[in-house]
């Protein structure tokens, strides 16, 4: 072969070896740029995951904080209604006495001569002590001539009787109970017939 040949051969060869390297750094580069995307993409799910589950803990977060809020929010006006009923069932507890008193001094100005005025004077100041305190809930217990029960009667006395229709039942009360809405505040005193 001749030098020129051979020379060209070389540079032939030259070229498809240059065109080779081109080839494969291009796939070589192709193929780094692929990797580098996906591990891009797995850092990026990886980042949004981890951000989700932080989400979602702070949403948990808040929504046990706003819970435990109402809770107390709750909790605190049931308090602050328990105290002023409590408050009134003192006050009201207090006043029983005067109604007692109000009730004897009626009992006896009946059977007394005494003028009409100190009778109604009496019974117009019992009946607006009592007409308030019944607007705030107080209710007296029924209990002459009623069954004995236990939950709303406290026997004193026992009397004997003949007819057997009042056996069990009240026959006459030492003292007025009371309920206040719905809660027995103090027991009627009563005596049962035996």
């Amino acid at each position: 072969m001749s030098k020129e040949k051979i020379e060209e051969k070389e540079l032939t060869d030259k070229q498809e070896s240059q065109e080779k390297d081109q080839t494969t750094g291009q796939n070589t580069d192709g193929q780094d740029k692929e990797e580098q995307t996906e591990s891009e993409e797995e850092s990026i799910k990886s980042e949004i995951a981890r951000l989700e589950n932080e989400l979602a803990k702070e949403k948990d977060d808040y929504i046990r904080l706003m819970a435990e809020f109402d809770n107390f929010r709750r909790r605190t006006s049931q308090e602050k209604l328990d105290l002023v009923a409590v408050a009134s069932m003192d006050t009201i507890k207090g006043l029983l006495p005067v109604l007692d008193d109000c009730e004897r001094a009626l009992a006896v100005l009946e059977k007394s001569e005494d003028s009409q005025a100190a009778k109604e004077g009496t019974n117009l100041i019992y009946s607006k002590l009592m007409g308030y305190l019944q607007s705030k809930g107080l209710a007296t217990i029924p209990a002459k001539d009623q069954e004995f029960n236990t939950d709303l009667h406290e026997a004193v006395a026992q009397f004997p009787v003949q007819e057997e229709e009042k056996k069990g039942k009240i026959f006459d009360v030492v003292q007025t109970g009371y309920t206040l809405n719905g809660k027995v505040i103090r027991y009627a005193k009563v005596v049962v017939g035996i």
